[in-house]
């Protein structure tokens, strides 16, 4: 793992080309409390991770760090719904509507109010999770209905092997998509946030509109061979 020093570098440099309108998110998935701690020293304050077992471990040794934001990216199972409502500030992988109507009725029990991205599939992709552009339309009203959810933003993962152009215009759709919603003036659900970018395209995301980039290699560098266990 990459000293503290040159986590703090790497966060220099990325923060370098962030506008001020633009969050940086460090991936930290796989990474140790250490390098996190590192990452937190060097001014970050959110974090994400892909799996709920494992924030959890990094938020027991880091409890000490209380302003830390929790961001979940990665699928989340309905079994470890309640879980992850309970450790993460933002849940930005709520891929269908049958996983949000669980989350809200989980939120409720709990007397949360979790902070949620709907994640949008704007290019067909059988290898990432996400609703289609159309499915999230039709999904609105209901979507609207829930009320112990703050629908705030939309998260989206294009597909490998892109041209720039094709990933400018993937990540324009979003863009797009979000004043269609909005445009409707829904009275639950303001999209505020285009969470969209990452350490390959991020710059592509920026010049889209992204208001969240979600950056993990350039921050933490290569990571291993991740276990499949969740």
């Amino acid at each position: 793992m990459d000293t503290t020093g040159s986590i703090a570098e790497r966060i220099e440099k990325v923060c370098a080309v962030l506008p001020a309108s633009v969050k940086l998110i460090a991936v930290s998935k796989q990474a140790s409390a250490e390098a996190i701690r590192a990452a937190y020293a060097a001014g970050l304050r959110d974090f994400a991770e892909s799996k709920v077992q494992e924030e959890a471990k990094k938020q027991e040794e880091l409890k000490d760090l209380t302003d830390i934001t929790w961001h979940l990216i990665g699928h989340l199972q309905s079994n470890k719904a309640a879980k992850a409502i309970q450790q993460f500030q933002w849940i930005q992988s709520v891929d269908t509507l049958k996983l949000a109507r669980r989350l809200n009725q989980l939120a409720g029990e709990l007397s949360r109010t979790p902070s949620v991205c709907l994640q949008v599939k704007v290019l067909p992709d059988p290898d990432k999770f996400g609703l289609s552009i159309q499915e999230l339309m039709t999904a609105l009203a209901e979507l609207n209905e829930l009320q112990n959810l703050k629908i705030r933003g939309l998260m989206t993962i294009l597909p490998l092997g892109l041209t720039d152009t094709q990933i400018l215009e993937g990540f324009k759709s979003l863009k797009q998509l979000s004043l269609d919603i909005n445009n409707q003036n829904l009275s639950r659900i303001q999209i505020e946030e285009l969470s969209m970018g990452m350490s390959g395209d991020y710059a592509l995301a920026i010049e889209a509109g992204s208001t969240m980039v979600r950056v993990g290699r350039s921050i933490f560098g290569e990571r291993k061979v991740m276990s499949k266990s969740v």
